[in-house]
C-alpha cells in the first residue's frame, strides 16, 4: 500500500504539459477538418452526387424481365375446324377433321423480356440530369454556407476566449497592485501613519479582485471547452489563445471586399443556381411538346401451353405523343417563365442585401478599430498615472484615497479597453462572414 501511495504522489507531482499556443487560423482549420455538423452536411452532398450518378444511367438501355408462373385452374380447350388451314388438291382439307387441342390443368409460365434505348427522349433526360447537376451545385453551396457558419462560430468563440484572457491579465495586474498597496499600508499602520480601516479597505478590494479572478478563470475554462467541442476534439485539450488585431487587405478596401462578397458569398451563388434551376424547369416543361421515341426489343415465351409459339421476338420503335392538350403545356411553360423572372429579381435583391450588410459591417469594423485605439490610449494614460500616484504614496506624498481612486480609474479603463477589443473582434468576424470568407 505504501508503494502505491508513493506512486500516486509521484504521478501527481509530475509537471503538466505546456498548453499549445493556438491561433485563430489554426482553430479554423481544425474545425473544418473535424467539426461533426460539417461532416453531416458533407454527407448530404455525397448523397446528392450519388443521386446524380443514378440519374445518368437513364441515358443507357434499360432491360426488364417479367415472369408469371401459375397453375391452371381448368384446362385450356379450343377446336381447330376441318379445313381451317385450307384445302389443297391431292391432300384435301387441313386438318381433315375437327381437332380438339387441350392444355390440361398443370403449371404454366410466361416470360416477358424487353430492352429499350431512348432516342428522342434523351433530350428530356438530359434536361432532367442538368437539373440534378444544379441540385449538386446547390448542395455544394450549402456545405460552403455551413463551413462559413462554423468558421464564424469558431472565430466568435476564439475571440471570446481572448477577451477573457485579457480580463484575467488585467485582474492579475490589479491584484499585484493591491498586494503592493497592502504591503505599504501594513507598514504605514505599524508606523501609525494610516488608520486600520484604510488597511481593511485595501484588503477588501484585494479579496474582491481575487474573487473576480476566480470567476474569470471558471468562465475561461467553460469557453475553452466550448471551442474544443466546435473543433471536434477532446473538450479538455489545453491551449492558449493570442490577440489577432491586424486587418487584411480586403478589410481596408471596400470595393475589393464588395467584389469578393459577390464572387464567393454562398447566398449569392445559391440565388444564381435558383435562376438556372427555374430556367431548366421551363425547358423541361417545354420539352413535353416533343414525343417520346425509343428503340425496343420485345421477347415473349409461354411454357406449358400447347399449340402456341414458344418464342415470339420483335424489334422496332416505341412512339408516344399527346397531340392535343387543350393548352395545358402552353400554360405550364408560361408559369415557368414567370418563375424565372421571379428568381432573377430575387437574385438582384440578394446581391443588394449582401452589399448593404457588407457595407454596414465594414463601417462597424473601422469604428471598432478606432475605438480600440482610443481605449488603448486611455488605458496607458491611467496606468501611468497609477504608477505615479503609487510611487508618491510610497514616499508619503499622496494619500491612500488618491491611489484607490486612480486604481478604480485603471480598472474602468481596462474594462473599456476589453469591451472595445471584444467589439472589434466581433466586427471583424461579422465582416469576414459577410464576405463569405472561410
Amino acid at each position: 500500500m505504501t508503494v502505491g501511495f508513493l506512486s500516486l504522489a509521484a504521478v501527481a507531482e509530475q509537471p503538466a504539459l505546456p498548453a499549445e499556443v493556438l491561433t485563430v487560423d489554426q482553430a479554423v482549420q481544425i474545425a473544418l477538418a473535424n467539426n461533426r455538423n460539417l461532416k453531416i452536411v458533407s454527407l448530404g452532398l455525397d448523397s446528392s452526387k450519388e443521386k446524380l450518378a443514378a440519374e445518368k444511367t437513364r441515358r443507357l438501355p434499360s432491360f426488364n424481365t417479367y415472369v408469371f408462373a401459375s397453375q391452371l385452374l381448368q384446362p385450356i380447350n379450343f377446336t381447330v375446324q376441318a379445313g381451317q388451314f385450307g384445302t389443297y388438291p391431292g391432300i384435301g382439307p387441313i386438318p381433315a377433321t375437327n381437332t380438339n387441342i387441350t392444355t390440361p390443368s398443370q403449371p404454366t409460365a410466361y416470360v416477358f423480356g424487353t430492352a429499350s434505348q431512348p432516342l428522342l427522349t434523351l433530350y428530356k433526360i438530359n434536361i432532367h440530369i442538368h437539373g440534378e447537376e444544379l441540385s449538386v451545385e446547390q448542395a455544394v453551396q450549402k456545405v460552403r454556407e455551413e463551413r462559413i457558419s462554423i468558421v464564424d462560430d469558431v472565430r466568435q468563440a476564439y475571440y471570446s476566449i481572448v477577451e477573457i484572457q485579457n480580463a484575467i491579465d488585467a485582474t492579475e495586474a490589479s491584484i499585484k497592485q493591491y498586494e503592493e498597496l497592502d504591503r505599504i499600508t501594513t507598514q504605514y499602520l505599524d508606523e501609525q501613519v494610516v488608520l486600520k480601516s484604510e488597511l481593511l479597505e485595501v484588503k477588501a478590494k484585494l479579496a474582491d479582485e481575487e474573487f473576480k479572478l476566480l470567476q474569470y478563470q471558471d468562465k475561461l475554462a467553460s469557453a475553452k471547452e466550448s471551442l474544443n467541442n466546435l473543433l471536434g476534439r477532446d473538450i479538455n485539450t489545453p491551449f492558449s489563445a493570442v490577440n489577432p488585431t491586424e486587418l487584411s487587405t480586403a478589410e481596408d478596401n471596400l470595393p475589393q471586399a464588395q467584389a469578393l462578397a459577390l464572387a464567393q458569398n454562398p447566398k449569392v451563388k445559391e440565388a444564381e443556381i435558383t435562376v438556372k434551376q427555374a430556367d431548366n424547369a421551363r425547358r423541361l416543361v417545354k420539352s413535353q411538346y416533343l414525343p417520346d421515341l425509343g428503340a425496343s426489343f420485345h421477347y415473349l415465351s409461354p411454357f406449358g401451353v400447347n399449340f402456341v409459339p414458344q418464342n415470339v421476338m420483335g424489334i422496332g420503335f416505341e412512339f408516344n405523343w399527346e397531340p392535343f392538350d387543350w393548352g395545358r403545356r402552353r400554360d405550364e411553360v408560361n408559369e415557368k417563365v414567370i418563375a424565372v423572372e421571379q428568381s432573377k429579381l430575387s437574385l438582384d435583391d440578394t446581391k443588394a442585401q449582401i452589399l448593404i450588410n457588407l457595407d454596414t459591417q465594414f463601417r462597424a469594423l473601422h469604428e471598432a478599430r478606432v475605438a480600440v485605439s482610443v481605449a488603448t490610449a486611455k488605458k496607458e494614460a491611467s496606468t501611468e498615472k497609477l504608477r505615479e500616484v503609487t510611487q508618491k504614496y510610497a514616499q508619503q506624498t499622496a494619500l491612500l484615497r488618491d491611489v484607490l481612486q486612480q486604481q478604480s480609474a485603471v480598472e474602468g479603463s481596462n474594462a473599456e479597453y476589453n469591451e472595445a477589443m471584444a467589439k472589434f473582434w466581433t466586427a471583424k468576424a461579422n465582416f469576414q462572414k459577410a464576405i463569405g470568407e472561410e
